[in-house]
C-alpha cells in the first residue's frame, strides 16, 4: 500500500521539489524546555518522555556526530543524500540567539544538510529568532519552523500542563508567516478529554490561520511520565487504532491537497511504550490509513475538489 498515493507526504513532496530524496536528520541538541526547568513550570507535559522519540536523548554527542550516525542509517536504508538538521528534542529556539545561530550554523556547515527544521513551542519564537530562521531561507536553505500546537483547546493545554494556550500560537503563526516561513504544525489525537470532534476543530482552526506542513500523532503513554500514572490508575484510556485510522482518514480528506504531511503517526520505542502496544507498529498504522482511504476511494484535498498525484 503506497501513502502518497493519497497523502502529499513529506517525501513526495521534497522529491518534487529537489529531484532526489531528502531525508531529516533528528540531533538532540541539549535544550531544555521552559515548561521543565522553572521559568513556566516544572516537569513538563504530562505526556513527555523525549526518549519516545529520541532513544538516545540527554547523551552528551556532538551534533556533526549525530549528522554522521544520522547519514549513515539513512543512506544505508534509502540511498538519499542530502538532508534537513531536524532540530526535535525539547524546545530548540530557546536559547540566545547567537548561541542558536552558531549550532545552526554548525549544521548548516554539513556540505550535504540543505537546511533545517527546528522543533519548538508557540510561546518560544522571539522576533529575533524568527529573523534569523529568515534569513537562512532567503540564503536558500530549506527551513521549517516546527510548531508543537497539540490541541487548539485552552482547557486541554492546561489538563495536560502544557504550559501555554491557544493564543500563543495565533501571535506565532503570524508572525512567522509575515517574514513567509514554512510552518509544520503539530497535532496530538486521543489526548484526555478530547475526541474526534475536538482534533477536527483544531485542524480546522490551524487551516484557517495558514500552514504549510502538518505532523499528526495518537497520544501513547510511555513510562516515566505523570500520563502513565494516570493510566495505571485507570483515569486515563488511549485511542484504539481503528479510531485513529478513521479519524486520520477523514483529517485527510479534509486537508487542502497543497499542504505536506511529514506525519501521520508516531511511534515509540518498546522499551518505554506503556499503551497503546500499536504505537510501535508505525508501518502497520500507515498501511491502515493507507487502506482505509482506499476503501473510501478518498484522498488528501478530497472536501475541496482538489487531487494528490493525480488521484481521485
Amino acid at each position: 500500500m503506497i501513502l502518497s498515493h493519497y497523502v502529499h507526504t513529506f517525501g513526495q513532496a521534497m522529491l518534487a521539489r529537489y529531484g532526489e530524496r531528502v531525508h531529516k536528520l533528528a540531533i538532540d541538541a541539549a535544550f531544555t524546555c521552559p515548561n521543565r526547568d522553572g521559568s513556566k513550570g516544572i516537569g513538563g507535559c504530562t505526556f513527555c518522555n523525549n526518549q519516545s522519540f529520541s532513544p538516545n536523548s540527554r547523551q552528551p554527542v556532538a551534533l556533526e556526530e549525530q549528522i554522521e550516525a544520522g547519514r549513515r542509517v539513512i543512506r544505508k536504508r534509502t540511498g538519499a543524500h542530502k538532508y534537513l538538521a531536524y532540530f526535535q528534542a525539547y524546545t530548540n529556539t530557546y536559547a540566545d540567539v547567537e548561541e542558536l545561530r552558531a549550532l545552526y550554523d554548525r549544521a548548516l556547515a554539513e556540505d550535504d544538510v540543505i537546511g533545517l527544521s527546528i522543533g519548538t513551542r508557540p510561546d518560544c519564537v522571539p522576533d529575533k529568532v524568527l529573523d534569523l530562521l529568515q534569513e537562512y531561507q532567503q540564503a536558500g536553505h530549506e527551513i521549517w519552523l516546527e510548531l508543537g500546537l497539540q490541541s487548539s483547546f485552552n482547557d486541554t493545554l492546561a489538563r495536560v500542563n502544557r504550559g501555554h494556550g491557544y493564543e500563543e500560537y495565533v501571535h506565532a503563526v503570524k508572525a512567522a508567516r509575515s517574514r513567509k516561513l514554512q510552518i509544520c504544525t503539530h497535532l496530538i489525537a486521543g489526548l484526555p478529554g478530547e475526541g474526534a470532534e475536538h482534533v477536527q476543530i483544531s485542524l480546522q482552526r490551524v487551516l484557517e490561520l495558514g500552514v504549510d506542513g502538518l505532523k499528526i500523532h495518537p497520544l501513547h503513554v510511555v513510562k516515566g511520565t505523570q500520563l502513565a500514572n494516570e493510566w495505571r490508575r485507570n483515569e486515563f484510556t488511549p485511542i484504539g487504532l481503528q479510531d485513529y485510522v478513521q479519524l486520520v482518514a477523514n483529517m485527510v480528506e479534509q486537508t487542502p491537497a497543497e499542504i505536506i504531511y511529514h506525519r501521520l503517526t508516531g511511534t515509540a520505542s518498546e522499551s518505554i511504550l506503556l499503551a497503546p502496544s500499536w504505537c510501535s507498529m508505525k508501518w502497520r498504522v500507515l498501511n491502515a490509513i493507507a487502506a482505509e482511504l482506499q476503501r473510501r476511494g478518498s484522498y488528501q484535498g478530497m472536501a475541496f475538489g482538489e487531487q494528490v498525484n493525480g488521484c481521485g
